[in-house]
């Protein structure tokens, strides 16, 4: 049973309590689906934020499958270059979005939903094998301190994907 501790105010403070957390978490514990469960719980729990998950790539379907995630009842599937997930899945990298009512082909899981990150999730292969969606009811959450942030937590969350298919 883990215990987690969040005392910094500021967001990159914050940032840099967790991910060691979430590492310890998911340290000996090879199962993916496992691990994003816990790494969703801990992010929803530090930030507050409105919706917190992952959607996996199905590769036959060339669809993001809804995965483990924090919060109300989202899509299940996105296509590939829809919305901001596919997007970020299609073009490899990070999308911030301040507004999401003003983002091209963005997809309302939520009406409350304002704002959104999403970031790709990379195998050790170079691979996208999904992304780390992250929602809030409040517009302009997200900046480049949590873009930062996140993709060193993708980058931690890849090599648990390599362990998981080996």
């Amino acid at each position: 049973m883990h215990t987690l501790h969040f005392s910094a105010a500021d967001k990159a403070a914050r940032y840099q309590e967790i991910l060691p957390q979430i590492e310890s978490i998911i340290a000996g514990e090879s199962n993916l689906t496992a691990n994003l469960a816990n790494t969703a719980a801990v992010l929803k729990e530090a930030f507050g934020w409105f919706w917190v998950g992952f959607y996996l790539v199905e590769r036959e379907s060339e669809e993001l499958v809804l995965a483990p995630f924090q919060g109300p009842v989202a899509c299940t599937r996105i296509a590939f270059g829809r919305g901001v997930c596919g997007q970020a899945w299609a073009k490899g990298e990070t999308i911030v979005v301040e507004d999401v009512n003003k983002h091209p082909d963005h997809i309302a899981c939520s009406a409350l939903s304002q704002s959104e990150i999403v970031v790709p999730l990379f195998d050790s292969d170079g691979l996208c094998y999904g992304v780390l969606d992250i929602d809030d009811d409040k517009p302009a959450q997200f900046d480049e301190t949590d873009a930062h942030h996140l993709n060193r937590l993708a980058g931690i969350l890849g090599r648990l994907k390599s362990l998981d298919s080996q």
